[in-house]
């Protein structure tokens, strides 16, 4: 296991990430790797909140899976983009979805915010759960293995029960050969929707410990 980290780090530390987000994600999956990229950290630290709310969302996730603190500012821009809903978006101009919602509540929450935010997110996102125990991603979509993964990761973040429900319905998209399916009608990318799957179903909300 510390030789295929390690083999991973390697990989990820010839990559150059660009944009903010990949910055982040890089960084997150370097230091579970056992890494410390430091000129990430750099970049992170730098990070100024703006429309792009996934950015500082994934900023605030990195910095606390490092152990850092996640700089007010960045925390005070996000509370600030909840909508009257309840929910967020991936950008300020976007309308609110479950995903983002989800985990604007897990960085929130890393960043120790409680209260009021964090019940009315809850509150969202409990509106979009459906009747087969799945959670959708936008309401009329219907349920999907990511969004309902990304909820049970968020309510376990904010201290919530998911119920069994939520994740029965997670059981019933799972393939013979241990993948998951992205919807009872779509089989669509396994290994992204099985990766997203495996926190939720661990019980473990982001960042990772």
């Amino acid at each position: 296991e510390p030789e295929r980290l390690a083999r991973a780090a390697a990989y990820l530390a010839r990559e150059e990430p660009r944009e903010q987000t990949e910055v982040a994600l890089h960084a997150m999956a370097r230091t579970v790797a056992g890494d410390r990229p430091d000129g990430l950290f750099a970049r992170l630290r730098a990070h100024r909140p703006g429309k792009l709310l996934n950015a500082t969302i994934w900023t605030i996730l990195a910095l606390r899976q490092a152990g850092e603190p996640a700089p007010q500012a960045l925390v005070d821009s996000l509370r600030v983009a909840q909508r009257s809903s309840g929910g967020w978006s991936w950008h300020a101009s976007a309308a609110p979805d479950t995903n983002d919602t989800a985990a604007a509540v897990q960085a929130l929450r890393a960043a120790g915010v409680r209260g009021r935010p964090i019940d009315r997110a809850v509150a969202f996102l409990r509106r979009h759960q459906s009747s087969d125990g799945g959670f959708e991603l936008t309401e009329g979509r219907g349920s999907d293995a990511q969004s309902t993964a990304w909820a049970i990761q968020a309510l376990l973040a904010a201290g919530r029960q998911p119920g069994a429900a939520a994740y029965r319905y997670l059981a019933r998209l799972r393939r013979p050969d241990g993948s998951y399916r992205y919807s009872a009608r779509y089989a669509t990318t396994p290994l992204w929707v099985t990766a997203q799957v495996l926190p939720a179903l661990a019980h473990k909300p982001f960042p990772l410990r």
